[in-house]
């Protein structure tokens, strides 16, 4: 049996993940961001914690398929809230390369991850349950021979996007979701409540070797059974 995940509700979970990458940081290793708005005040409180990031590689779960000074880049979110934060700059840096070819950027990431470990995985989730690029009833979600692959978006913004694979995301070392908000209630109580739920993404991380350690606000957490 896969482990249960751990569940926290928390007035500011954003702070408390923000602590969690800190010392993901000071201690080195590998770190995966994640992107939408969610995780911006995690990612600020983990730069003023520590900043120096020089013991770390740094990746994305998934792009969108735009330049990174577009407004809509996962990249330039961690960069004006995160790296540009920092005294020391990551020692590796693997930024998806959204302005290329969505195939082109994916064939990049997945060559980039062959033999990589990835020590702390962030995520997100949307209100329909995805993670990473994602969604429910997507071709790229049944892929497991590829670490890296582009595909078409199921919620706005409607461009395209280059993601980390299933079996990436369940071998992570320690994964954690970062969710907030009304919106998120109801996929969050399908994807951690007693069973795992095919239909909602978020759930099959449950099948990874380590427990999924949720974060979130009241809002998010106020459908789950107690």
């Amino acid at each position: 049996m896969p482990p249960r995940p751990e569940l926290h509700v928390l007035a500011d979970p954003a702070v408390v993940v923000g602590e969690l990458l800190a010392t993901q940081a000071r201690a080195g290793g590998s770190v995966v961001l994640t992107g939408g708005s969610t995780p911006r005040r995690a990612y600020e409180r983990a730069a003023a914690l520590q900043p120096d990031w020089s013991a770390t590689t740094v990746w994305w779960g998934d792009e969108r398929c735009v330049p990174p000074d577009d407004e809509r880049s996962n990249y330039r979110l961690a960069e004006e809230s995160l790296l540009s934060q920092l005294l020391g700059p990551p020692l590796e840096l693997h930024r998806i390369r959204g302005e290329l070819e969505p195939a082109e950027a994916a064939a990049e990431l997945d060559a980039a991850l062959a033999g990589a470990t990835l020590d702390l995985l962030l995520l997100g989730m949307g209100p329909d349950g995805h993670v990473a690029s994602l969604f429910p009833g997507s071709p790229q979600l049944a892929v497991e021979d590829r670490r890296a692959v582009s595909g078409p978006p199921g919620l706005e913004p409607f461009v395209e996007r280059v993601t980390m694979t299933m079996p990436v995301l369940q071998a992570a070392r320690r994964i954690v979701l970062l969710v907030t908000g009304d919106e998120k209630a109801d996929p969050v109580a399908r994807a951690f409540g007693p069973e795992i739920d095919e239909e909602v993404p978020a759930s099959l991380l449950r099948r990874a070797r380590v427990p999924i350690e949720v974060f979130l606000d009241a809002s998010a957490g106020s459908k789950i059974e107690r």
